[in-house]
């Protein structure tokens, strides 16, 4: 997260004050740390009610995760369609005619300006559109995604006169008609995992009869290749591969939120799990007697007590698992969301609901991860994980989420929008009447910006524009982004500047700030850590990745900067940066992307560039550590670099 420019001049004013001078190495490296803002999300809530004790004998299942893991063949993601969102010019498209791909009146885009409009004529006429895509192997899951509008002149109720049919290969996909009209744009999504490894055509034919038009406006096609690969096999971390299935309601205002969660897992470690624990975040602001996070009805295993200021449940499973097997547990879940512009809060008629849901807390070598919350940066470690939200709410509000979403009519005024996401460390969404435009990135990702009332047009769309920038510049670094869609939420109100969450950022008007938060995708949403106990694996890496996104090469990184102690550290935990909270953005940011800035001078670009996407590859959807990033950097050149880690004070 990045937190408000104030409280970072702040930060940066208390940090040349107080210090006890060790000067940093010679070798600078990027803007100064007064003007290194950490993003900060911000003040969350706590949970209601105590959770009952009912109990079913949890699934045992299994096949252990190493092996899992060993079955998935190495996997690069890719988004292969290019020129998904039409708006660089017609290549690599065939289309039937040059009016086929276009930005004329008469239908307005999904995203950007451009869109493809198949037949409208309203004679007998046909339209098709095609793109030769290769699907990588070695990818479990291949998922093509598009936007469709059909609107029609055809009267009827009964008889589809004029037809729409999406192919891949020789394989029908779907046939749309005038009979499925719509007032506005509808996301189709298709599983293409079949076609893994081959090069096939993507073909769309519209077709008209001899009267009344129907047209078939195509946008923000993609095809995304890198949803299932599996994490790195980690018998270390447990419970493994979470699986997240979620039904909530809202009230109308879409503050409050009721309905059930379970949760699927499997032991990874040789040692019996015989319990495992929910973290209820969102606790945090509240007291345990008035919590907005209440779990009840637990079904799986008997609920304990909450403890950590009631952030924490535990659970006794109805058996205990052994290495390889799996459990299901599940309960009833409220939500409540407090005011405030927070990560977990409304302003005005806009809610943000971020770590709400609870998660697993993880188990490692050093036992269970029952850190306590932070304000001043993050806490969360969990493993990545499979969600299945199903979000019921007034049909006035929009509700952008991690994952791809699609929305159905639910009862009378109200919609149904359910949310999928593979591989994400947590879920978070947004409900209110925002503004939304739309648009792609030149590698393909669609990126959705919603904004809350008083962001002006020009502000939204430069945020577009920076998040598409920023999106393609981190994957062209660090790896193909694996997450399908982007949404932004935008409020000018939030006083952290900036939070991450898989898919899903909210942030400032801000260049700087939503380029820092779209890094985070990698630098802990994709290579996970533990963030309270390491946060300079995210914060220090994403710094770095944004400015050599924006263009900045990290002169002058240390000037006018000190130690304030002999105890400060780049790799300190929470637990220090709490006591310490005005050095916190200074050193995990500041100090942390300088020292990577002097470490790529020192075994040079080339061999920088490598060591992080190699690391990124290797750590994908897995947990990352300091002595792990060590060794790889070591690893990565011939220069003896013990004397860098201990001049930067990067220990572990």
């Amino acid at each position: 997260m990045r937190p408000t420019p104030r409280k970072a001049v702040a930060a940066s004013a208390l940090a040349l004050a107080a210090l006890a001078a060790v000067s940093l190495p010679a070798t600078p490296a990027t803007a100064t740390p007064a003007t290194v803002t950490p993003e900060r999300a911000a003040s969350v809530a706590a949970a209601p009610g105590t959770a009952s004790t009912s109990v079913t004998e949890p699934g045992s299942a299994a096949a252990a995760p190493a092996k899992a893991a060993a079955a998935a063949d190495a996997c690069t993601p890719a988004q292969v369609i290019t020129n998904g969102g039409f708006e660089s010019g017609t290549s690599p498209w065939t289309q039937s005619s040059t009016s086929v791909i276009t930005s004329r009146t008469g239908q307005s885009a999904h995203g950007g300006t451009a869109f493809a409009w198949l037949d409208g004529v309203g004679s007998t006429h046909t339209d098709t559109l095609s793109q030769s895509v290769t699907i990588p192997s070695g990818c479990a899951a291949a998922t093509l995604t598009f936007w469709l509008h059909i609107d029609t002149a055809e009267t009827t109720s009964s008889t589809a006169y004029d037809k729409l049919t999406a192919k891949i290969g020789t394989t029908t996909l779907a046939t749309y008609s005038n009979l499925d009209k719509n007032t506005g744009y509808v996301q189709k999504s298709f599983d293409v995992s079949a076609f893994a490894g081959q090069t096939v055509s993507l073909a769309f034919t519209g077709t008209e009869d001899s009267s009344l038009q129907s047209s078939f406006v195509l946008d923000d096609l993609a095809l995304n290749t890198s949803g299932d690969t599996a994490p790195p096999a980690d018998t270390t971390r447990t419970p493994a591969a979470p699986s997240y299935t979620v039904s909530l309601t809202s009230n109308t205002a879409g503050t409050v939120w009721t309905g059930h969660e379970s949760a699927t897992f499997t032991n990874a470690s040789s040692t019996a799990l015989s319990e495992v624990y929910l973290r209820l975040w969102d606790n945090y602001h509240g007291t345990c007697t008035s919590m907005p996070i209440a779990v009840s009805n637990v079904t799986g295993g008997t609920a304990g007590a909450l403890s950590v200021g009631c952030t924490a449940l535990q659970i006794t499973l109805a058996s205990p698992l052994t290495q390889g097997q799996s459990a299901t547990i599940g309960f009833d879940l409220g939500i409540t969301v407090p005011s405030g512009a927070d990560r977990f809060g409304y302003d005005g008629a806009f809610s943000f609901i971020g770590n709400a849901l609870p998660l697993l807390a993880v188990k490692d070598g050093a036992g269970w991860h029952l850190d306590p919350y932070t304000n001043n940066g993050e806490s969360f470690y969990s493993l990545a994980a499979d969600f299945k939200v199903t979000l019921d709410h007034p049909t006035t509000l929009l509700v952008p989420a991690t994952g791809a979403s699609a929305d159905v009519a639910g009862t009378s005024g109200r919609t149904v929008t359910t949310a999928t996401a593979t591989k994400v460390r947590d879920f978070a969404w947004a409900a209110g009447p925002f503004s939304k435009i739309s648009g792609t990135s030149t590698a393909g990702t669609p990126i959705n910006v919603y904004s809350v009332t008083g962001i002006s047009s020009a502000n939204a769309q430069s945020m577009l524009t920076t998040a598409k920038t920023a999106v393609d510049a981190h994957a062209a670094r660090f790896g193909a982004y694996p997450y399908g869609e982007l949404d932004a939420v935008i409020d000018n109100n939030f006083w952290f500047g900036g939070m991450e969450y898989p898919g899903f950022v909210l942030d400032l008007v801000s260049t700087t700030a939503l380029t820092h938060e779209i890094g985070h995708q990698w630098w802990y949403g994709i290579v996970g850590d533990d963030e309270y106990n390491n946060p300079w694996l995210d914060e220090s890496f994403t710094d770095y990745a944004t400015d050599l996104a924006l263009g900045k090469t990290g002169t002058s990184c240390w000037s006018s900067v000190s130690w304030a102690s002999s105890a400060e550290k780049i790799t300190n935990s929470m637990a220090y940066w709490d006591t310490h909270s005005s050095r916190y953005s200074t050193v995990v940011y500041g100090y942390g992307k300088c020292a990577l800035h002097d470490l790529r001078r020192l075994i040079g670009d080339t061999a920088m560039t490598k060591l992080l996407k190699d690391y990124a590859t290797s750590h994908w959807y897995g947990v990352s550590t300091t002595a792990e990033f060590k060794a790889a950097a070591q690893a990565a050149t011939t220069t003896d670099l013990t004397s860098f880690w201990t001049t930067h004070r990067i220990e572990g």
